[in-house]
């Protein structure tokens, strides 16, 4: 949808998402369904500011966009029946497929699959937390990197039909402080792969000429901006998945 014509177009609520923590709804902008999430619904957190879930919403598709692959679907910022807020496009999912998942710990495929850790679900049977071995979800893992990502889910990870993976849900997203918190850790300490690292350095490259920072200054702090930088560098430095890190936890809860 052309960026003007959606500006243009009235937004319809068709109803609420439920599942939300914060105030998410199914929206129209003509016969374009969308997720719209008013400024005015977000609940306070206690380390992130008030009032900036949907601008880092709309940063954390500008740096996909850059970093390539497609991993957040488009979204912006526009005002609606409840105030301003993050509009994205609507992505209707495979409900026969599953990009994450808890498998009983015997049940583990062995190929195409990361096992992520291992536990026991409420009736003590012993489960492991998987997610697919494939690059779509490599990708979306590298940006969760560089983005620090606080809440990767395993239900904000989107398997459509033609086997794609969106990531959605990224208000929790570049803070200054470390923050990473993910399900996506199947690939701890193995090596980047050129085009993986071609991305980091685009989005880098993007922030240095200074492109990216005028972009970014209105959705995100100096501050922030310049851990974005940072991070890209250190990925780059090491070309590797990293490790868990401080004493935050390493996957957000609930799970999915």
């Amino acid at each position: 949808m052309d960026g003007s014509l959606a500006d243009s177009l009235e937004l319809e609520l068709i109803g609420r998402i439920t599942t939300a923590s914060n105030a998410t709804f199914l929206a129209r902008l003509g016969d374009v369904e969308v997720v719209y999430k008013p400024v005015s619904g977000e609940k306070p957190l206690w380390d992130f500011p008030d009032g900036t879930l949907a601008d880092r919403e709309a940063a954390a598709f500008i740096v996909s966009e850059v970093l390539g692959g497609g991993v957040v679907p488009r979204t912006w910022l526009r005002d609606g029946p409840l105030g301003p807020g993050m509009v994205q496009l609507w992505q209707t999912v495979d409900p026969g497929q599953d990009a994450v998942d808890l498998v009983a710990a015997n049940a583990v495929p062995a190929t195409g699959w990361r096992r992520v850790f291992d536990g026991h679900d409420d009736e003590d049977r012993p489960v492991a937390l998987i997610h697919e071995d494939t690059p779509a979800l490599r990708r979306m893992a590298v940006f969760d990197v560089i983005a620090n990502n606080a809440d990767r889910k395993g239900g904000h990870v989107l398997p459509l039909a033609d086997g794609h993976r969106h990531g959605v849900d990224h208000g929790l997203t570049f803070h200054a402080e470390h923050k990473l918190r993910t399900v996506l850790w199947g690939w701890i300490d193995e090596p980047l792969t050129d085009d993986e690292l071609a991305g980091v350095e685009r989005v880098l490259a993007a922030l240095t000429d200074g492109g990216l920072v005028d972009t970014l200054s209105p959705l995100l702090t100096d501050d922030e901006i310049v851990a974005l930088a940072d991070r890209c560098e250190r990925l780059l430095g090491e070309a590797r998945f990293p490790a868990p890190d401080g004493y935050m936890p390493a996957v957000p809860w609930p799970i999915f």
